[in-house]
């Protein structure tokens, strides 16, 4: 049997032949991988974000965990996640969420308001309140918008979609009236 080279071997090169060895790029030399490092410095405006951070939502959350109780007032910018207690009155210009199986005792401000738990106070002001399955309202709602799932209780007065409402019988008609009064009685 015959000897087939596939790459020339030396001295037996033709001159014209293309030499393949010197259009590899050298090895990369050997590294060990680094540890990961988390970064904790708050971005500045002169910082570009990442992509990472430039998908997150520009507002953050706070959450009060299913296992705390807490009284007093939040008040902010940012959303917020009630999963526990809370007592106080709630007034940001984000979101806030009442989980199921979550309480809040309380006024609420808020851009929009997802209730999934009980709520026992006023909904003043929203753009839009969502009452899932499992929600439990006690108290008047004023909203731009309000979405109802089946099985949510309701136990107040609802005034929706006419804007600024100036006073409390602004919208009712006739049958709205009676409704309020049989409830109350």
């Amino acid at each position: 049997m015959r000897d087939m080279a596939i790459f020339p071997q030396s001295g037996t090169a033709k001159k014209d032949a293309p030499s393949f060895a010197n259009d590899l790029p050298p090895p990369a030399p050997a590294r060990e991988p680094s540890p990961a490092v988390a970064d904790f410095a708050p971005v500045t405006h002169a910082q570009a974000p990442t992509p990472r951070q430039a998908a997150e939502p520009a507002a953050k959350e706070s959450v009060i965990a299913a296992d705390l109780t807490i009284e007093g007032k939040i008040e902010g910018s940012g959303d917020v996640r009630i999963a526990g207690r809370f007592k106080g009155d709630v007034n940001v210009q984000g979101n806030l969420t009442i989980e199921n199986g979550a309480k809040l005792n309380g006024g609420v401000r808020a851009k929009k308001v997802l209730v999934s738990g009980e709520l026992e106070g006023n909904i003043e002001s929203a753009s839009l309140v969502e009452l899932r399955d499992s929600a439990v309202l006690t108290g008047d709602l004023k909203a731009g918008s309000l979405t109802v799932a089946a099985g949510s209780k309701i136990r107040g007065h609802i005034e929706c979609g006419w804007g600024e409402v100036k006073t409390a019988s602004a919208g009712k008609t006739g049958g709205d009236k009676g409704d309020k009064t049989s409830d109350a009685a």
